[in-house]
């Protein structure tokens, strides 16, 4: 269980509040969408959970411990694959050697499954992979490493369209009931289909806070042409297939797939939509 409660946040030298009065909680076996535009906090709140950063009031606890006191029993339950970093010169045989014993969960098992959905070999050196395949290994390290709360910060920036579609299927075969995997992203295409809940936040609130299965119970998505367009459309916009909208859904009619680039444009658009 995550329990962020009341938190104020800034950085220093900067006047506005990142978090002013903020609370969230996020739950286990559960996959997290958290979008926003850019600045809205998204990072921010990420390092908060991992207790990189420290809130100035409030406070984020980890299954009942403060994050920002990074205790042991925390950390060996959390692991964090940020947007940008950097892998040391060694193998990644060393990597796992030095790196494992930090988490008593970790899976060799799991770390091969992942590296062959990826197409990776066993044996690397860290230091001589492409951005994009340094992303797989680090990704690939942190499914094995068996915590139950995974954060994810724009995972899939750098992968080309198949590593994308390898990356959806090693999350999805790596999940457990007791996980919590909290994905922060701006290519919702790439996530949308592995997403349990969907956060959307805007100048330090929560625009939305809703499980998927709660959306699309209440909303339905499809295309229309101009001469379709009634009342009845809660939010639109044009494409090459006509008019992409968004639709309140009734009673007996028929559950449609998500469509989450239009549902966080919908949201963050449109002030008569609650969440």
């Amino acid at each position: 269980m995550i329990d962020v409660k009341n938190i104020q946040y800034k950085y220093a030298g900067q006047k506005e509040q990142v978090f002013d009065n903020f609370s969230l909680q996020l739950s286990e076996n559960n996959i997290y969408g958290l979008l926003g535009k850019n600045g809205t906090g998204k990072s921010t709140l990420l390092y908060l959970i991992a207790g990189l950063l420290r809130p100035g009031k409030g406070s984020v606890r980890v299954n009942g411990y403060e994050s920002f006191e990074r205790r042991p029993e925390m950390l060996k339950e959390i692991f964090i694959v940020p947007e940008e970093f950097d892998m040391p010169s060694m193998s990644l045989d060393q990597y796992v050697r030095i790196n494992q014993p930090f988490y008593p969960q970790f899976s060799r098992e799991v770390l091969r499954n992942c590296l062959n959905d990826f197409e990776l070999p066993d044996s690397l050196k860290l230091n001589e992979l492409s951005m994009g395949q340094k992303k797989k290994v680090f990704m690939s390290f942190a499914l094995a490493a068996g915590t139950r709360l995974l954060l994810m910060d724009e995972p899939t920036n750098g992968l080309d369209i198949p590593s994308k579609a390898q990356f959806r299927r090693t999350i999805a075969n790596n999940m457990s009931d007791d996980r919590i995997l909290l994905i922060s992203t701006h290519q919702v295409h790439d996530v949308e289909s592995l997403l349990d809940h969907i956060l959307i936040l805007s100048q330090n609130r929560l625009l939305c806070d809703s499980s998927v299965s709660d959306v699309l119970s209440r909303y339905q998505f499809d295309y229309r042409m101009p001469s379709e367009m009634d009342d009845s459309v809660i939010y639109s916009e044009p494409t090459m297939h006509g008019n992409a909208v968004m639709v309140r859904r009734n009673d007996g009619e028929g559950e449609t797939s998500l469509n989450l680039e239009l549902f966080f444009n919908a949201v963050t658009n449109n002030k008569n939509i609650n969440f």
